[in-house]
């Protein structure tokens, strides 16, 4: 079963950077599709990021596009979220999740692995 633990978050000013990451248990971790979503206070999960098995297909929200970057490196069992040009909006807690795919979802409802989440926190 895959267990996956974000770092990374913190508190930054707008137009900062921040680099997530996400280490998963499993040594399968090739195996899986990863995504990056995030939660604000009263809203919905939405999804932020995906990349496919072996990193050759990435997908963007249209909100972060241009301006935050999923890879991943399958010898360290990460994925990574590398977020530039922060804004206040972009506050939210932010989760990792993995599926046995090809191709990542772009809904929750396509993943049955999240990591506990870490909170980005972008100031004005």
């Amino acid at each position: 079963q895959e267990q996956l633990v974000e770092s990374g978050g913190g508190f930054v000013q707008a137009g900062g950077s921040l680099r997530l990451s996400c280490v998963a248990s499993e040594r399968t971790f090739s195996n899986y599709a990863m995504g990056w979503f995030r939660q604000a206070p009263g809203k919905e999960r939405e999804f932020v990021a995906g990349i496919s098995q072996k990193g050759s297909y990435t997908s963007y929200a249209d909100s972060v596009k241009g301006r935050f970057a999923i890879s991943r490196d399958n010898a360290k069992n990460t994925v990574y979220l590398q977020m530039n040009s922060l804004k206040p909006e972009d506050t939210a807690v932010y989760y990792c999740a993995a599926r046995a795919l090809v191709i990542p979802p772009t809904t929750p409802a396509g993943y049955n692995y999240w990591g506990q989440g870490t909170q980005v926190t972008v100031s004005s």
